[in-house]
C-alpha cells in the first residue's frame, strides 16, 4: 500500500542528483508501523526526522523547533492535523506542512489547504511521489540554478561540490549542509547553536568538536580551490562567511 519495499531497500545506489540536503522534517502520523516507515525512509534521504504520532504534540514540537517542512496525518489523536495547521499559522509560523488523509474527498482537501497547508497527499500514495513533494516543499525560495555564487567560489546544490578558479573540491554530507548555511548568510554571523541545530540530530552532546573539524576541512579545501573567501569565528556569536583582506 505504501510502497514500504521501497523504503526498506538498501540495495537501490543513489546518483549525486538523488541527495538531498540534510533538512529537519517533523513528521506526525498515529499509525506506528506507516510513522516508522517513513521515519526510516526520509532518514535515508538525508532528512533529519522528528516523529510524533499525535496532533498536540505535532503542535508543540512545531512551536518550540525549527523545521524545514512537517508531514502531518489528518486524522490524529488529541488534535486534527487541520487544526495543527490552523493554530501554527495563527502564530505566523511559516513552515511548510504537507498533509496525508485517507479522505479524498475535494471538500477535504479545500479545508486542508484553506487552513494554510502548502500541499496535500490522499492515502494511498507512493513513498517517492512524497518524497518529491517534501523537496518541492524545502527547496530554497527563488532558487533558479543548482549553483550558488559568492566571491570568486561556487556551490554546486546538485553534486554537493565547492567550485574555484584552482579546481573542485566534493563536500561530505554535513560539510555541504555547514557551508550552505553559512553561504545562505554571507558576511553574517551564523551561530552554533543553529548550525547544530539545522546540522546534527538533536542530541548532539559533544558534537561541537564535530563540528570545529567540519569547519577545518572546509577552509581547507577553500585554500585548495583559491577562494576569495574564508570562514571566520566570531567569539561569541559563531562562524561568518566574508572575503579575505
Amino acid at each position: 500500500m505504501f510502497a514500504f519495499s521501497y523504503i526498506m531497500n538498501g540495495n537501490r545506489e543513489k546518483t549525486a542528483k538523488e541527495r538531498w540536503v540534510n533538512m529537519k522534517l517533523l513528521i506526525a502520523e498515529d499509525d506506528k508501523d506507516l510513522r516508522y516507515g517513513l521515519q526510516v525512509f526520509f532518514q535515508k534521504n538525508n532528512f533529519t526526522v522528528d516523529a510524533v504520532d499525535n496532533g498536540a504534540d505535532a503542535l508543540a514540537y512545531l512551536q518550540l523547533g525549527n523545521y524545514d517542512a512537517a508531514v502531518l496525518d489528518v486524522m490524529m489523536p488529541k488534535m486534527d492535523g487541520v487544526t495543527v495547521v490552523r493554530m501554527v499559522r495563527a502564530e505566523k509560523n511559516a513552515t511548510p506542512i504537507l498533509l496525508l488523509t485517507a479522505k479524498s474527498e475535494i471538500e477535504d482537501r479545500i479545508a486542508g489547504l484553506d487552513a494554510g497547508a502548502n500541499d496535500y497527499l490522499p492515502k494511498p500514495f507512493d513513498i517517492r511521489e512524497l518524497l518529491a513533494r517534501v523537496r518541492v516543499l524545502t527547496r530554497p525560495q527563488g532558487q533558479q540554478s543548482a549553483r550558488m555564487q559568492i566571491g570568486n567560489i561556487c556551490l554546486d546544490t546538485t553534486c554537493f561540490m565547492l567550485i574555484g578558479p584552482n579546481g573542485e573540491q566534493p563536500l561530505t554530507n554535513k560539510e555541504y549542509q555547514t557551508f550552505l548555511l553559512l553561504m545562505q548568510a554571507p558576511a553574517t554571523p551564523v551561530s552554533v547553536e543553529r548550525i547544530m541545530y539545522k546540522v546534527w540530530e538533536p542530541d548532539r552532546a559533544g558534537q561541537e568538536n564535530a563540528l570545529w573539524t567540519i569547519v577545518y576541512n572546509l577552509r581547507k579545501k577553500l585554500s585548495a580551490i583559491g577562494a576569495d573567501v574564508t570562514i571566520q569565528n566570531k567569539r561569541n556569536l559563531g562562524y561568518v562567511l566574508e572575503a579575505r583582506q
